[in-house]
Order: C-alpha cells, then sequence, then structure tokens
C-alpha cells in the first residue's frame, strides 16, 4: 500500500454528538487470563479508527466484543445507542439469546482474516445468502444488490466462480461485498489482509479506503501502517489489554508519545 495516501478529510477531529460505537471499562478473560483490562473508547459516526499493536495486545478480541462474538467480563459496548449482547432490566444486566443478538448484528459488518466464504456457493451466492435469509429480502432484489457490490469491490467477471478459483485478495473482496449486504452502519475488519499474499494486498485496502470515503464508519485492526496514516481519523495504540495511546494519525504515527508506540512502529516500518 502506498504510503502517500492523501487523508480522507482535511483534518481527523471527530464529530460532535453521540457515539455510534461507546466502550466503557471493557474486561475480557480468558480463564485467569486477563485478555482486556478496561477499554474505554467512542466511535462517532463516518470515522474511522485504526487498532495497532504487537500480537496479543487484545485487539481482535475488543474487536469481536463490539459484535457479541466474544462475551465480556465486566464494563459495557453500546452500538447505537443499545447495550450490545446484553439488555439492562432495572439494575441488572442480562444477556440476550442468539436471535435477539442476531437482529443487532444486522447493524454490524465484520470481515475477518480469513475470508470465511461458504465453499459450495458461487460469489455471488454467498453475497445473497444472508440478505434472502435473514433480511428476507426478494431474490431478484437480492441478486440485483448483489452485482451492485461486486462491481463496487472490482468483481462483477467473478460473480459465477466459487471461492476456491479466486485468489485470496478476491475472495476477501468477496467477503466484503457480503458484509455489505446487509447495509450496515458499522464496519470492522479484523486483519483483513494478513492472510494474503504482498501482491494482493493493496487491491483489497484499495476497496476499504473507498468505503471510507463513502463514509462508512469502520474499525480496523491492522499492520498497514501506510493505510492507517491516509485513512484513519484516529489511530488507537494497544498493548497489554490496555490502550496505551490515542490520536489524530500524524501525532501517533509521526510523533508517539509513550516509548512502547515508540518501539512497536520502530520495529515495523
Amino acid at each position: 500500500m502506498s504510503e502517500t495516501l492523501a487523508p480522507r478529510r482535511r483534518d481527523h477531529e471527530r464529530p460532535a454528538g453521540i457515539p455510534l460505537v461507546r466502550a466503557s471499562n471493557v474486561r475480557k478473560n480468558y480463564g485467569p487470563i486477563e485478555v482486556l483490562k478496561g477499554i474505554t473508547l467512542d466511535v462517532h459516526a463516518g470515522e474511522v479508527m485504526c487498532l495497532l499493536g504487537p500480537s496479543g495486545s487484545g485487539k481482535s478480541t475488543f474487536l469481536r466484543c463490539i459484535n457479541h462474538l466474544e462475551t465480556i467480563d465486566g464494563g459495557r459496548i453500546s452500538f447505537n445507542g443499545e447495550l450490545i449482547g446484553y439488555v439492562q432490566r432495572k439494575d441488572r444486566i442480562y444477556e440476550m439469546n442468539r436471535r435477539e443478538v442476531a437482529h443487532q448484528r444486522r447493524g454490524i459488518g465484520m470481515v475477518f482474516q480469513r475470508f470465511n466464504l461458504f465453499p459450495n456457493m458461487t460469489a455471488l451466492e454467498n453475497i445473497t445468502v444472508a440478505p434472502m435469509g435473514i433480511g428476507k429480502i426478494p431474490k431478484q432484489v437480492a441478486i440485483a444488490a448483489a452485482r451492485d457490490l461486486l462491481d463496487r469491490v472490482g468483481l462483477s467477471a467473478q460473480a459465477n466462480k466459487h471461492p476456491a478459483q479466486l485468489s485470496g485478495g478476491q475472495q476477501q473482496r468477496v467477503a466484503i461485498a457480503r458484509a455489505l449486504a446487509m447495509e450496515p452502519k458499522l464496519m470492522l475488519f479484523d486483519e483483513p489482509t494478513s492472510a494474503l499474499d504482498p501482491e494482493l494486498v493493496g487491491d483489497v485496502l484499495d476497496v476499504m479506503q473507498r468505503l471510507a470515503a463513502s463514509g462508512m464508519t469502520m474499525i480496523v485492526v491492522t499492520h498497514e501502517i501506510g493505510f492507517a496514516r491516509g485513512v484513519a481519523d484516529r489511530v488507537v495504540f494497544m498493548d497489554g489489554g490496555v490502550v496505551v495511546e490515542s490520536g489524530p494519525p500524524r501525532e501517533v504515527l509521526e510523533k508517539p508519545q509513550n516509548p512502547r508506540t515508540q518501539a512497536f512502529l520502530e520495529s515495523v516500518m
């Protein structure tokens, strides 16, 4: 990815108003190991946040907690003003059932490291399955929308191919189109280029850049420093389950204040 991407906006000031995502003192344990140690972050509509940090810092776990793929052991996460995965009744909080959680997730798209496409379905079918099955969208409407999404990610000619017939980069772009098919308000990306050969990374990042430019709210776990510098409104550096440093890309990437951030960036840049 080019290191000279133009910023998406002239500045990186966060918009005012109620955050689309609000995480307050979020904690997560795996047995005796505390993976998240009190994460507090806000993400506003239209904002692009990039999460950086070494492996094991809690970035992917935090991302999975946002759409309740992982339960949390403390704190709260809200999306669009509602608790994610839980409901509060009087002074107690209860976990939602699967159907309620699935309904909440319709507003959140997620793209994983390993594409997670259905191998027995074509690219077009992978994109239409959720709108038709969950959204109850008529077949022809779903197909037309899917073809439009494939065009947006540059894969119009690959509509009838199965995942095994596509390159890794093409599969990831299909995965992005699939996530967009439910018209989410928020897109989560969990190291979307980490499983790709280097020559395939650029096409995926280009799709993500154009998606950010369209105004989509995005939280991206990535090691692509050029993407973070050119596209993010805010960069958050995590280590050891905590937020070490947060701010505009120009500040965090070019003038990091924390020694741990400085050491990490020196190792990857």
